[in-house]
């Protein structure tokens, strides 16, 4: 059964990491298969990480890394992410499938700036028939290198967003093989606490950019709940002609599965859009 908070139906999580994403050591696929029962979500979608941009890493940052992370630093202090173990990933989805019957669970994959890296990016997907796929910004170059956006940065914050929006669009309007384009937002996270406060009117263009250039690709937009999504946002998606709204926790470990989605579903719905005809699917106008 569906949990409901209110009228408003929870959808379903549709980014969701595990212990087979790298860059977490409390992901765990069975927990998040019980969490997303626990909650009574209708589904969840394992989009694990394939990080195809190497990022450098600045000196002084590399001590303060979690291990996990400094363990894949070359003496250059280049950090390379590993390539997803797919077939070890896909047979623990059909573990969990048969282990967690009544929950729709879906494969997939997170590709981290599939546009620059074509040939990767589709002999992965060519390989694999992932249920979904998203698509995403995490780094920006630097000179020869890239920069992982919540990692360092020395430029201004209202900087870094423009120039991450700007990566984002050249993500969107390229043919790159991808069903959602994940966290809008993902420089957000690096916003200060101190200083000037982000206000979405600021960046209303830039972002309004992006969402016209995703509905002409036909692409859904993810609501993403780890900051969360700025509601300006979405509205302004609904008004640009968006189609599809997706949902997405990113959780790195099970309790986050379906974290604030009653809050985002009431504000999806505000907005315009609607559960989709099935439990799982996207939400739409």
């Amino acid at each position: 059964m569906t949990a409901t908070v209110g009228s408003v139906s929870l959808p379903p999580d549709g980014h969701v990491h595990t212990e087979w994403s790298w860059d977490t050591v409390t992901g765990s696929m069975i927990g998040s298969c019980e969490r997303a029962l626990e909650l009574g979500l209708p589904s969840v979608a394992f989009t694990e990480h394939a990080d195809l941009t190497p990022w450098l890493i600045p000196e002084p940052v590399r001590p303060h890394l979690p291990e996990h992370f400094r363990v894949r630093l070359r003496p250059d202090g280049v950090l390379e992410p590993p390539d997803l173990d797919v077939a070890g990933y896909l047979a623990c989805v059909d573990e969990c499938r048969s282990w967690f019957p009544s929950l729709r669970i879906l494969s997939g994959v997170e590709l981290s700036e599939p546009h620059w890296h074509r040939p990767r990016a589709d002999a992965l997907l060519a390989a694999h028939d992932f249920d979904r796929v998203l698509g995403s910004v995490h780094s920006l170059p630097d000179g020869e290198h890239h920069h992982e956006l919540t990692v360092v940065s020395d430029r201004p914050p209202g900087e870094l967003l423009r120039a991450y929006l700007g990566e984002v669009l050249g993500l969107v309007e390229s043919t790159a093989d991808f069903a959602v384009l994940a966290h809008i937002d993902y420089a957000l996270r690096s916003w200060p606490a101190e200083g000037p406060p982000f206000v979405a009117a600021d960046f209303e263009e830039e972002f309004r950019t992006v969402l016209r250039a995703l509905r002409a690709s036909g692409r859904a937009l993810e609501v993403n709940t780890k900051v969360p999504l700025p509601g300006e946002v979405v509205r302004w998606w609904f008004r640009e002609g968006g189609e599809a709204v997706a949902f997405g926790s990113d959780a790195h470990e099970p309790g986050l599965v379906g974290h604030g989605f009653a809050e985002a579903a009431a504000l999806v719905e505000s907005c315009g859009f609607r559960p989709g005809h099935i439990p799982h699917d996207f939400w739409r106008r």
